[in-house]
């Protein structure tokens, strides 16, 4: 018969510590939403009005009309200069992950000030935008066209 010795179970080794980021405060975690576009949404109550998408200056990875989806939930909540936005996101097109950051950022300011809701639902930016493309299906071109029908 075998004898089973009393091991005393080893202690695993601390956790190394991650580097504090430069905003390491409070933060509101919002998921956004538009067609294939996903954006994870850190919004910051304080801050300088920094926002950075994918560890780049908004401005930098945006044109001026795609930062300008972006920060209008900001401005009408006025808190553009006051608050830092970080985001990662992934999928869409630029105007597709635009207006993905624009309904997180919406959804973000309506969880921190419910007050907000009803300006924001006017103007849509709470509401997600669901159309994706459509997959194809087996015997068809594309999802729903059909191949070229000849009667010879």
């Amino acid at each position: 018969m075998a004898t089973i010795e009393n091991k005393k179970p080893t202690a695993k080794a601390p956790a190394k510590a991650k580097p504090a980021k430069a905003n390491a405060g409070k933060f509101t975690a919002v998921v956004g939403k538009r067609k294939r576009a996903a954006a994870q949404i850190r919004l910051f109550q304080t801050g300088s009005g920094k926002i950075i998408v994918n560890d780049k200056e908004a401005k930098t990875y945006y044109s001026e009309s795609e930062f300008n989806l972006i920060v209008t939930p900001l401005k009408e909540a006025g808190v553009e200069e006051t608050t830092d936005v970080s985001v990662k996101i992934t999928g869409g097109g630029k105007k597709g992950q635009a207006e993905a950051i624009r309904h997180g950022i919406a959804k973000a300011l309506v969880e921190i000030n419910p007050e907000l809701r009803p300006v924001m639902r006017a103007k849509g930016w709470l509401t997600r935008d669901a159309r994706i493309k459509e997959r194809k299906k087996p015997g068809l071109r594309k999802a729903r066209r059909a191949p070229q029908w000849s009667k010879r």
